[in-house]
């Protein structure tokens, strides 16, 4: 057990028998440069999924919709509004707490996600009998502490992001590094970010050796593993 569409209800309904724990992913489809559109989406599931496979809890499809809206200059990159995006992740949690799951861990993959967990921290002081967590699994202390030992200088669509899972066929990435944009000095407007970044990496290697991403990826899966197991006790 482990990914929801391998299951029928009445097997879950039997793990609610023993178990209350379910894990959300969160991604957003978005530019990233030259790899897929779907890169957050692909690695928030991927790493629930394979932090939560040995654990034999289940794990729901990423919800493939975030805040976006800098990119929209850029095709295939939709965005819902804050107040749509806060919503959808209430009525998610109001549901499944409908169902008997208690205990909900949310793997965020986007950064422009982040405002959601006052969401699910409102959510969650409404239900005393409900524990959440919210985890950004790229930037969370064990993950991003091998992008800082490893190249630091990696933002947003660089090297930390391209794994042999986001990484499409027959496009070919720049080998060079790319001197990181400042953001801060640009409108919001999308049209300005675009003619600010280009491509649409922020800066720094496009690509690295996968032994170093998959260090990353390690580091991930046990930070989340652990949570699972032992990150209840308190909010």
């Amino acid at each position: 057990m482990t990914r929801i569409h391998d299951l029928n209800w009445m097997q879950l309904e039997r793990y609610l028998e023993r178990d209350d724990r379910i894990v959300l992913p969160l991604g957003s489809t978005e530019q990233h440069a030259y790899l897929s559109l779907g890169t957050d989406n692909i690695l928030a599931e991927r790493v629930a999924l394979e932090a939560a496979e040995p654990l034999e809890i289940p794990v729901l499809p990423v919800m493939p919709y975030g805040l976006t809206p800098r990119f929209a200059a850029y095709p295939g990159s939709p965005t819902l509004r804050p107040d749509t995006f806060s919503a959808v992740v209430r009525d998610l949690l109001d549901s499944l707490y409908g169902q008997g799951f208690r205990r909900f861990l949310i793997v965020n993959g986007h950064g422009g996600n982040v405002p959601a967990e006052e969401t699910t921290d409102a959510w969650a002081a409404a239900h005393s009998d409900a524990r959440v967590r919210f985890h950004n699994w790229w930037n969370a202390p064990a993950a991003w502490s091998v992008v800082e030992d490893v190249d630091p200088e990696s933002g947003h669509a660089a090297w930390h992001e391209n794994f042999p899972w986001t990484r499409l066929s027959g496009v070919d990435v720049p080998e060079a590094r790319k001197e990181p944009v400042d953001l801060s000095r640009v409108s919001d407007d999308p049209a300005a970010v675009r003619a600010a970044l280009g491509d649409g990496c922020f800066g720094g290697p496009y690509q690295r050796p996968d032994q170093d991403v998959l260090r990353i990826w390690a580091a991930a899966i046990a930070e989340i593993r652990e949570l699972l197991e032992n990150g209840w006790d308190d909010r």
